[in-house]
């Protein structure tokens, strides 16, 4: 992709260099106002014309990019504010187990006296 965008720019400069080779001893009258007239060469003017108008577009592209990694950045945190909340565990509740009472102590049977 970069090869493509070094390849238009570069016949994009090789257009406007034949242009200016080409016309380069034109020159155009603006008329301005009060009667005043400008004396423009006309690859200069074109130039101008062309940067005139490519500027506010790209303040445009620029304000476009700069909102949307705003608003990313705010999606990204608010993700991470929900992820950090379903990652935290429930609190378990240990209940300890009751412990048994101690047996009552049987009577002890005599010795000698079996049944």
């Amino acid at each position: 992709m970069r090869f493509l965008k070094v390849l238009f720019w570069l016949l994009l400069g090789g257009l406007v260099a034949g242009f200016v080779i080409y016309n380069g001893d034109e020159r155009v009258n603006v008329h301005l106002w009060s009667g005043l007239i400008a004396d423009f060469s006309l690859p200069l003017l074109l130039i101008l014309v062309f940067l005139a108008g490519l500027l506010p577009v790209l303040l445009a592209y620029h304000a476009l990019r700069w909102r949307m990694r705003q608003r990313i950045t705010g999606l990204e945190r608010a993700l991470n504010d929900i992820r950090a909340i379903n990652a935290m565990p429930e609190p378990v509740v240990v209940v300890p187990d009751p412990v048994p009472a101690p047996a009552a102590p049987q009577a002890a049977l005599p010795l000698g006296d079996v049944h």
